[in-house]
């Protein structure tokens, strides 16, 4: 027999009374104590016992057996049903059905933790509490409870059995663990306040759960009865504050759990749902809990066991409880009911009591008004893309970084990294690697075992290892095998490279690690979801920031609250539109329009990315390489991008010279190049020229001169082979006369000055790469490379693509039938720069519409990119004024600028601070600091005749622009 102290007067001294008031009340209380009152006098004793059950069901369950539960709605006047596992369309039709059949309105109810997903298929399963508790802003956790909560309503779900209020304080616990908020019961009590506002805001009831807390054991209450040890005191100052808590904040139900607690009830083996001391002592009595009582499921064994059919049930409405969930017998538990209040066990003002809290309940719900379940286009309400927003929040703001050494995170010196990711867990890590890559070469590394990782890992200096475990239930195993234990170890002991682990499961898989001495970076993003690996991803670059903490203690080294703040370093994310104010629906004007492209052979594929507010929410891909391809055009199919090249490549040289004093914008081609002093070319300025402004010719032919009576390349100039005599490539087995390069510059020279008006000219920058090229002693594509494109860890932009990547990534731009005669592909289309060996100041960029968009951003944040101050904000703006707009040229200092009239580059729909380029091959791109809005358009409608100019004529890219403008919603 167990000896304890007076439980009343001891437990008066240990916990706080608390007033609250009635959760249950609404603010028109006059009329809903009318309408319970009248709904209680109407009903005779059996009713009024049947309003005490809920019943299960589950959706998916064969005819007979869901008309047994029609049965006992229609027959024996039970007061709810809890829908179990199943489909939301299927669960709609039977709620109608069961309602249409009841008396008195039925009050559902659901497990929906972490959303209907936890019961229904076809539904959406949000972060589990344990990854919410590691969020610092609990608002965010309102949002959860709030989405969750208007699916609930939309099924015509009333009453949630959520939240899971149990301080998880044993890491073996086998059922709760991460349905929990954490280990601190502040925190745990925070976040339950917030999910309960959320879920209470969208009309549907909470119930915090499990009563007096499942926090601290290893056994699960649906296989036997678990024993809570703890004192008091410790019950008082750990389990109980967040129940404390949440009911101040209006929490409409508690359930209380199958628990044997030694220090709350003097019975050996009691369950609490059934101890009057626990359920009316502690919880009514003395922490003043005036909403509905719930029991746990009285199916299970902890308390099934305990007592006859009818019995159990009759004990837990005898302790205190007002709702009975799931019994065993719901004839047999009547049957005990009646015969308990002829006796007077039961006395009429305690039956009142319950079934008034119930009808209560039942009228804040709206039951008072009830209206069946609208099954047109439910699928669709359940699945909005707003549950990826809250989603997607969530994540980002519970990944915590628990180590960083040396500030390794995010990563930033791209340019002398070598990254390689090590899958390990039994579960898929596609994502996680190709998020990765979307920012920098991670190359995957697979071995059999750790010899062959070390020799294969020996070549590397970061190695990233992610951690995947299954994310289809929190109770899946989360747990490294013994080999990956091991391994870890091993690699991260590796003295050639750092090592970050990036953990997708529970942080309590950490406690396995031996010691954390070698690891440089530990990042948590506790739920192997897609979202979760792409946001860890992004955090391991700098897209985002980390501000999480860990919500339970992970490892010694790892105590609970651990978490280093990572500041974002203004790399490119990746989103959907509603996370940025568009609108998806609106946006698929986009798909139809390139469709519409496509279908009018404009082009025969194309990428299309649209970025706002530095984050990329639409980034698809067309069409093919070819009218003939099989093969579709993914996003690393490598374009010519023509003339953005200006902007791409060329420019930011200049930008950068002219920061260092290197040029300047009044200086005049005769300084660039002295040769040119006695030209007629002498005074064009830089800004002039710049400004398409500069009184140069449009472009010239050069390659006409090269060709012999038959139109075809002269062996004067040419050579099937290169040579000292022959290095510039023009195209396969074609190479150009060294000499031509100063035939180019000479006739350059040569030229007359044009009118003094507006005039699109490429001759500029073939001065301004000689000046460079001059300047720095080095060729312009390898100049930019270092100081741009490297830097910001770009893998596909380049100049002669072929050097790098094989023909068949390239996407080809013409077959050519006038110069080159052979299909150009890997070589660029122009004529002028292919006779430069490719590079040329005006073309000759290649690259994809993910990584022209990130060049774009960088000026976009004012010269700013993945932690590198590339121009300072002052030289953007100063490049991107238009200078002449008052001599009706719109242009600025290398970037084109909106239209001054009607017609021009644009939709006509964006800021005149916007600036952007097109493309002979058929490209374009623009951004907008006002809306922060990059846009990028890349085709080859050159392909496979550049005599083909329907995008010109449709205006088909400027076209999607306006829908993009038009998607904007906030």
């Amino acid at each position: 027999m167990r000896i304890i102290l007076q439980f009343p007067f001891f437990l008066l001294l240990c916990i706080q009374t608390f007033g609250q008031s009635n959760p249950l009340i609404v603010k028109d209380s006059v009329a809903q104590m009318a309408w319970v009152e009248n709904q209680y006098a109407n009903m005779s004793l059996q009713e009024k016992v049947g309003q005490l059950f809920m019943v299960s069901v589950a959706s998916n369950q064969s005819k007979a057996a869901t008309d047994k539960v029609k049965n006992l709605v229609e027959e024996q006047g039970i007061g709810g049903v809890i829908f179990l596992v199943g489909g939301p369309l299927q669960q709609a039709k039977l709620t109608n059905e069961y309602q249409s059949v009841s008396k008195v309105p039925l009050l559902i109810g659901s497990d929906a933790e972490w959303g209907l997903a936890m019961r229904l298929d076809s539904t959406y399963a949000f972060p589990w509490n344990m990854t919410l508790g590691a969020i610092r802003d609990s608002t965010i956790v309102e949002k959860v409870g709030y989405q969750i909560g208007k699916h609930a309503k939309r099924l015509g779900v009333h009453i949630n059995f959520a939240p899971d209020l149990d301080v998880n304080n044993n890491p073996q616990n086998p059922i709760i663990g991460n349905r929990s908020f954490g280990e601190d019961p502040k925190n745990v009590a925070q976040k339950g306040r917030a999910f309960v506002r959320g879920m209470e805001k969208a009309g549907v009831l909470s119930s915090g759960k499990h009563f007096p807390g499942h926090g601290d054991t290893a056994t699960d209450s649906h296989k036997s009865l678990p024993i809570i040890t703890s004192s008091v005191e410790r019950l008082d100052s750990i389990e109980l504050y967040p129940f404390k808590k949440t009911m101040e904040a209006g929490l409409s139900s508690t359930m209380v759990a199958h628990l044997d607690v030694p220090s709350l009830e003097s019975r050996e083996g009691h369950p609490s749902t059934l101890s009057k001391s626990i359920v009316t002592g502690v919880l009514k009595n003395r922490l003043g809990f005036e909403g509905l009582v719930i029991t746990d499921a009285l199916n299970m064994k902890a308390v099934s066991e305990f007592a006859p059919e009818g019995k159990v049930e009759l004990e837990a409405f005898l302790a205190g409880n007002d709702l009975l969930l799931m019994p065993e017998n719901v004839l047999k538990a009547k049957e005990t009911f009646i015969q308990a209040y002829g006796e007077g066990l039961i006395t009429e003002e305690r039956l009142a009591e319950s079934v008034k809290k119930i009808l209560m309940a039942k009228y804040k719900a709206g039951l008072y008004n009830y209206q069946p379940v609208n099954l047109e286009n439910l699928y669709g309400d359940l699945n909005g893309v707003e549950n990826d927003v809250i989603y997607e929040q969530a994540i980002e703001a519970a990944i915590t970084v628990a180590k960083n050494n040396f500030s390794l995170m995010p990563i930033k010196k791209l340019d002398n990294k070598k990254i390689a990711y090590v899958h390990f867990g039994d579960d898929s890590g596609s994502t996680f690697h190709e998020s990765l890559n979307k920012y920098y070469k991670v190359t995957h590394i697979k071995a059999k075992d750790i010899a062959q990782y070390k020799k294969d890992l020996a070549n590397y200096n970061l190695v990233i290892i992610g951690f995947h475990k299954d994310n289809s239930s929190p109770w899946k195993g989360y747990k490294f095998s013994k080999n990956e234990l091991f391994w870890m170890e091993e690699i991260s002991r590796l003295r050639t490279s750092n090592t970050i682990l990036a953990l997708f499961a529970r942080p309590y898989a950490l406690l396995d690690v031996l010691n954390f001495d070698t690891m440089d970076g530990v990042v948590v993003g506790y739920q192997n979801s897609k979202i979760a690996q792409e946001k860890v991803a992004e955090v391991i670059f700098g897209a985002i920031g980390a501000t999480g903490k860990l919500p339970v203690s992970a490892h010694d080294e790892f105590p609970v609250g651990t978490g280093v703040a990572v500041e974002p370093i203004q790399r490119l994310g990746y989103s959907i539109p509603e996370r940025v104010g568009m609108s998806s629906e609106l946006l698929a004007e986009v798909d139809t329009l390139v469709q519409q492209g496509l279908d009018s052979l404009m082009f025969p594929g194309a990428q299309v990315l649209i970025a706002r507010k530095g984050k990329v929410i639409y980034n698809k891909n067309f069409g093919h390489p070819t009218y003939d391809s099989e093969e579709g055009i993914s996003e690393e199919s490598i374009y010519d991008l023509a003339s953005l090249t200006k902007i791409l490549s060329t420019l930011p040289m200049i930008m950068k010279m002219e920061e260092e004093g290197k040029i300047a914008l009044n200086d005049t081609f005769k300084d660039l190049i002295p040769a040119y002093a006695d030209t007629e070319l002498k005074d064009v300025s830089v800004l002039k020229a710049l400004s398409h402004y500069g009184r140069l010719p449009s472009w010239i032919a050069f390659y006409l001169d090269t060709l012999d009576k038959d139109r075809k390349p002269s062996s004067e100039f040419y050579s099937p082979n290169p040579s000292e005599a022959f290095p510039y490539k023009v195209a396969e087995h074609l190479y150009l006369t060294r000499s031509y390069k100063d035939s180019i510059y000479n006739r350059i020279g040569r030229q007359s000055l044009k009118s003094n008006r507006y005039r699109y000219s490429d001759v500029g920058y073939y001065v301004f790469k000689e000046y460079i090229e001059k300047t720095y002693g080095g060729a312009i594509d390898e100049l930019v490379n270092e100081f741009l494109y490297r830097p910001m860890g770009l893998q596909r932009t380049t100049f002669n693509p072929l050097k790098k990547f094989s023909k068949e990534e390239i996407v080809p731009s013409e077959e050519d039938d006038y110069y080159r005669y052979q299909t150009v592909q890997g070589y660029v289309h122009d004529m002028g720069a292919a006779m430069q060996g490719g590079v040329g100041g005006h073309a000759g960029l290649f690259s994809t519409a993910n990584e022209v968009a990130k060049i774009m951003q960088m000026y976009l944040q004012g010269g700013y990119y993945g932690g590198e101050q590339f121009f300072n904000a002052r030289t953007v703006k100063r490049f991107n004024t238009c200078y002449f707009c008052n001599k009706n040229v719109r242009r600025g200092v290398g970037f084109d600028k909106p239209q001054l009239n009607e017609s021009g580059p644009t939709c006509g729909c964006v800021s005149q601070k916007s600036f952007g380029h097109s493309g002979f091959t058929g490209t374009y791109t623009w951004a907008d600091p006002d809306e922060e809005i990059v846009y990028v358009f890349l085709s080859n409608r050159t392909y496979p005749s550049a005599t083909n100019t329907l995008l010109i004529k449709s205006g088909l890219r400027t076209r999607i622009q306006q829908a993009i403008y038009d998607s904007i919603i906030n």
